[in-house]
């Protein structure tokens, strides 16, 4: 089982790589100091964060469960495509193996959909053919804002899919073929935003914000909020991930309407200034990377087979995410003065420090877990699989035996 690990490794390694070069260019882009310069992948710095980092950990995550070797290629070759765009190769190559490793993620659900055919699968692929439209569009030379409803597609549908996945015991059939409805419109207004940008992004954000509010209130996180320990934090990470994610719809929806500021259409709002910042962070780190730390403790250990025990410092970075966010967000939609400006700058250099912070506890708790384990073994205490305790030991289908967020999973 543990010799899987160092490849598995091998490939988050990339993913990481893309964070901390997107987090560094994300300072940059603010005029903070950052050790990479803004203009060395100013352009690339999107798809990084997107398809280089939260695409690699999904497509590996979903390896896991297809239990094919060949599915590895998938993750692969999205982690080489983001080290290519960061290299002196072509940028034609990284490209490329972006639009292979999203291919290859639309290969992986289509397998997992012929072994059990599921809303919840259905609506991840939704996810991943955005984001293989993102990447190709973006490999054909259309401009990154452009493209921000294929790569908020990918990021919230995957999401929303895999809640449906595990939380399904608490959803009815009613819910889940409305997330699943909610996919199938945002794809086509994905399409019609390249066309129509007021149209296409009207009903792109309000088939995001009806979808999140429909599944917050169904899912099981309301009621474990008020439990303790991992469940509660899950929950809290979750619930405010949705909040966010209904803000970034609405916020499409009134803006597409003519609700942006004055003199300025929708065409310019939608993918350009304060307003567009406000929806990119919203979604990317309000929605993605709160949910990413809401099951990255049960996430990762399946993946990786190393412990990740949750642990009460995991709140810091989390509290300290949402409350920058709120600052960047509000510095963004107050306007351009002084004020908003160092707003916007204090905020996003918040959201770095929270999102290090997580990594750094993450490791610090992965550490004390590995420890822990080695002195279980040498005092001749059964390990949790070999014991019969399902609920912590981790299973090859991506996600463990059972999950304190999803009661009866």
């Amino acid at each position: 089982m543990t010799s899987r690990t160092p490849f598995r490794a091998l490939l988050v390694l990339p993913a990481g790589v893309a964070l901390l070069t997107g987090l560094a260019t994300g300072l940059a882009l603010l005029g903070l100091p950052s050790p990479v310069p803004a203009e060395r992948v100013q352009d690339a710095h999107g798809l990084l964060m997107v398809l280089g980092f939260v695409g690699t950990l999904v497509t590996l995550e979903r390896t896991v469960a297809a239990r094919h070797p060949a599915a590895y290629l998938a993750p692969a070759a999205l982690g080489l495509g983001a080290l290519a765009l960061l290299s002196p190769a072509p940028r034609a190559l990284g490209q490329g193996l972006l639009v292979a490793g999203t291919l290859g993620l639309v290969a992986i659900y289509a397998a997992l959909w012929r072994r059990q055919p599921a809303t919840a699968a259905a609506v991840q692929a939704a996810g991943a053919v955005l984001a293989v439209g993102g990447a190709a569009l973006w490999a054909a030379g259309v401009a990154v804002p452009d493209l921000l409803p294929w790569l908020v597609g990918f990021v919230a549908w995957t999401v929303l899919g895999e809640r449906v996945e595990l939380a399904r015991l608490e959803i009815d059939d009613r819910t889940e073929r409305g997330v699943l409805a909610g996919a199938l419109v945002f794809v086509g207004a994905a399409c019609l935003a390249l066309l129509a940008p007021a149209s296409g992004y009207a009903l792109a954000g309000a088939a995001l914000a009806a979808s999140a509010v429909v599944l917050a209130r169904r899912d099981v996180a309301r009621r474990t909020v008020r439990a303790s320990g991992l469940p509660r934090f899950a929950a809290a990470a979750m619930l405010a991930g949705y909040a966010w994610l209904a803000v970034a719809g609405a916020a499409w929806l009134l803006v597409a309407a003519g609700a942006g500021p004055a003199g300025l259409g929708p065409e310019t709002t939608l993918r350009s200034g304060t307003t567009y910042d406000a929806v990119v962070h919203a979604v990317f780190l309000g929605f993605g990377l709160s949910m990413i730390m809401a099951h990255a403790p049960l996430i990762l250990p399946a993946v990786l087979r190393r412990p990740l025990p949750y642990r009460a410092a995991m709140w810091a970075p989390l509290v300290l995410l949402h409350a920058t966010l709120a600052v960047r967000v509000a510095g963004d939609l107050a306007g351009a003065g002084p004020a908003a400006v160092a707003a916007v700058r204090v905020g996003g250099a918040g959201n770095v420090v929270a999102v290090l912070g997580f990594v750094g506890v993450a490791l610090w708790s992965a550490l004390g877990g590995e420890r822990a384990a080695r002195r279980s073994r040498a005092d001749g205490r059964l390990d949790p699989a070999a014991s019969g305790d399902r609920s912590a030991a981790p299973s090859d289908h991506g996600v463990p035996a059972v999950l304190p967020i999803a009661p009866g999973r």
